[in-house]
């Protein structure tokens, strides 16, 4: 089934958008800030994204270009502005399309069938992601470094695949845990900590001289610049 977040912190307009997407065959997930839709777009699986500007937290415009830093996947912009300066800066920093509201379902069912069926006529990306010399093998569930295999298990290729695709992200042990092992986070540092520890060790064994995760101490970590 095609999977759609919906980026949106109206409460009655996102539940009338998935109930929507529903109706027609989708399975949407719910985001109601921007921070919260980029912890969910690195878990992967979504076809497209309908994306609200006035958000929380990130911006639409910043969710917007985070997302056009390592994904291609469609992104539909539902904005209040719609004059032609706003549309404009939208295309230039990725959208795919826009709908201003308030809009009528089925017009934006008919741009989401569009989006669809043109990121189906697209060659595939290979399933790979690429941070300095990692390959991350995202069918194989592992990173590969001077194609050689680091032998990650399913947690630590989860961290992976969430830091890589935010290098320049910040994530907090809370965002780790939440994001990798989807619970809530309670305060227990070793479990996060203890994978990271793992998965440091598997590159560095492939890569002795190079840094790849960093601490930031006091927050958490990022990938090392």
């Amino acid at each position: 089934m095609t999977k759609i977040l919906v980026v949106e912190d109206d409460t009655y307009i996102n539940d009338m958008l998935r109930e929507l997407l529903e109706l027609n065959g989708y399975m949407p997930v719910a985001a109601y800030s921007g921070t919260e839709a980029l912890l969910l777009l690195p878990r992967g699986g979504f076809s497209l994204v309908l994306l609200d500007l006035m958000l929380p937290g990130k911006t639409g415009e910043q969710v917007l270009e985070e997302i056009r830093k390592t994904l291609s996947v469609p992104v539909i912009v539902l904005t209040a502005r719609a004059d032609k300066e706003t549309t404009v800066n939208l295309l230039r920093l990725g959208a795919d399309d826009y709908i201003a509201k308030p809009f009528d379902n089925n017009e934006l069912l008919a741009r989401i069938e569009v989006r669809l069926r043109r990121a189906e006529s697209l060659p595939s990306e290979g399933g790979r992601l690429h941070y300095k010399d990692i390959t991350l093998d995202l069918d194989g569930y592992d990173a590969v470094i001077g194609g050689k295999k680091a032998g990650l298990s399913k947690r630590e290729f989860e961290i992976m695949r969430l830091m890589t695709s935010y290098p320049s992200k910040v994530f907090t042990k809370d965002n780790l845990y939440e994001s990798v092992w989807g619970g809530e986070f309670l305060g227990d540092d070793n479990t996060v900590n203890v994978h990271i520890s793992k998965l440091r060790a598997k590159l560095k064994a492939l890569s002795p001289d190079t840094e790849y995760i960093q601490t930031v101490w006091g927050i958490g970590f990022k990938m090392a610049e």
